[in-house]
């Protein structure tokens, strides 16, 4: 991690880098996701920020837990694609340059497609500590519905 002042700059107020590489990547816990899943540079607030997010890559079929955020979560599809759905909706596709808002408290998933890989940039705020709480697995039924 690099931070990076001006003179002027108060040294509370400086820019931090964290350079791409500086953290290993980290598997996806199957307790909270089925399939291979990959998470890199997670980053996150400090001081009063409540913000903190990731890159997750989803191999092909891979995906979350049901789960939900107490603030919301937005989502920007990065590559490849793939599937997102709340409680009771349908399942929707997703592709590189979309933008998923997901409301507090809405109960969802998200992963790659059957046949691709799907990166995303996940970024959620979190409340008194708490940023998820993770849910039962996604079954194989519910991941195939049709979009």
């Amino acid at each position: 991690m690099t931070t990076i002042s001006s003179p002027a700059a108060d040294a509370a107020a400086a820019v931090t880098i964290t350079r791409i590489g500086s953290q290993a990547s980290a598997a996806g816990p199957a307790d909270y996701f089925t399939g291979q899943v990959r998470v890199d540079s997670p980053f996150a607030g400090s001081g009063a920020a409540r913000v903190g997010g990731a890159v997750v890559t989803f191999e092909p079929g891979a995906r979350t837990a049901w789960h939900q955020h107490p603030l919301g979560q937005t989502l920007i599809v990065t590559a490849g694609a793939g599937r997102v759905q709340h409680w009771g909706g349908a399942v929707q596709e997703i592709r590189p340059g979309d933008i998923v808002w997901i409301p507090p408290g809405v109960k969802h998933w998200h992963g790659a497609g059957a046949g691709t890989v799907m990166s995303h940039i996940a970024i959620a705020e979190h409340l008194d500590g708490k940023v998820v709480d993770w849910l039962e697995q996604v079954s194989d039924e519910q991941y195939r519905a049709p979009a």
